[in-house]
This record gives structure tokens, sequence and C-alpha cells, in this order.
């Protein structure tokens, strides 16, 4: 009797830990993003990246939609894994926001791309950059490939000489703990609007 007791208090004590922990993780995201959110307005204010936090090694470069899926989440900059962690990222391998060439973002197959898991071909993608003088800018991709590839195919990465957007995560999709592959979405650009000028 006293080893079930023994046993169902420490089941409580590790459920309790897990709970807590889980909103606690949940909590500090949903801060992360009012704070991403709020650098992202700022940036577009002053024309310079607004680091989110004090101590943040990365900034928001982009605004990303798919109006089909209703997916909408900033960009940040550098794919490492503590940035990913907060939201997609550009690999800074790749093509520069409005540079030509192959722009690759990156971003969990759990939280900030799982959606990709619905995205179909002739998808319309949506990518918004601020340049150097804040002026807010819109390029319309349509998404033209979806390639389930291995890790070690890395040719979709690589530098290309016409302008596309490359979407990069693990694959399966959800919380399985393995993603032997990688998911990978190709889209081509259909047009780029000029928003807005700098506004200070």
């Amino acid at each position: 009797m006293k080893t079930f007791r023994l046993f169902a208090v420490v089941l409580l004590i590790a459920g309790g830990s897990f709970t807590c922990r889980d909103l606690y993780l949940h909590a500090k995201a949903r801060l992360a993003g009012v704070l991403i959110r709020q650098a992202w307005e700022q940036s577009l204010k002053t024309g310079k990246p607004q680091a989110p936090w004090a101590w943040a090694d990365t900034h928001p470069v982009a605004r990303l939609h798919i109006p089909r899926l209703g997916y909408d989440e900033f960009v940040l900059e550098g794919a490492t894994p503590r940035t990913l962690a907060f939201g997609p990222a550009r690999i800074q391998s790749g093509a520069a926001m409005g540079k030509p060439g192959n722009l690759v973002l990156a971003g969990h197959r759990t939280s900030w791309f799982r959606g990709l898991e619905n995205i179909a071909q002739s998808d319309r993608i949506e990518l918004e950059w601020f340049d150097a003088h804040g002026a807010l800018y819109l390029r319309t991709y349509e998404v033209k490939a979806i390639w389930i590839v291995d890790p070690k195919d890395t040719a979709m990465l690589a530098p290309t000489p016409q302008d596309v957007l490359t979407l990069i995560t693990c694959y399966p999709f959800g919380r399985s703990p393995y993603s032997p592959q990688r998911f990978i979405v190709r889209a081509v650009p259909l047009g780029t609007a000029r928003l807005s000028e700098h506004s200070v």
C-alpha cells in the first residue's frame, strides 16, 4: 500500500511539473510573439532592425502570409536553433530580403511551419519586408513545386540565377520524435509592390 501511495505521489509531482513547464513555455512563446510584433512595427518606423528584447541576437526581417492557410508569421534573421524557437527564420547563406536569388526560410515542423502540411501547388505566398530606409515592400509568390527529400539533398538550398522563395522544414509533420526527411516548398515571384515610404 505504501508503495502504491509513493508511486501515486511521484506521478502527481511529475504530472504537475510537466504541466507547469508546458504553461511556462506557452506563456514565453506568447510574450515573445508580442515583443517580435512590436520590434517589427518599430523597425518600420525607423528603417533600422530592432531586436525584440535586449539580449536577442535576432530581429524580425519580414512578415510571411499564406492567405489560403490563414498563415501569418514574422520572419526572424538567422536560422539558428535559438532563433527558430521563436519563429521562422531566414537562412543567411541564401538571398537577403528583396535581393535577387534563392531566399530560404526555415521553420519547425511542430510549430511555425506546421501549416505547410496543407500547402498546395498554385497557392499564393506573400512576403512583406522593409529596406534600409524603412520603405515597406510586398512580393507575391506562387507555389510551383513541393518536394520531400533526404537531408543530404541540399540542391534546393543552393543559389539560383532567378528569384525564388524556398521554405524548408523537417518531415513528417507533427510531434513524432523522428524526422528523417525534409519538406521543401519552392515558389516563384509574381510581382512586387512598394506599400509605403519611410514613415519618420
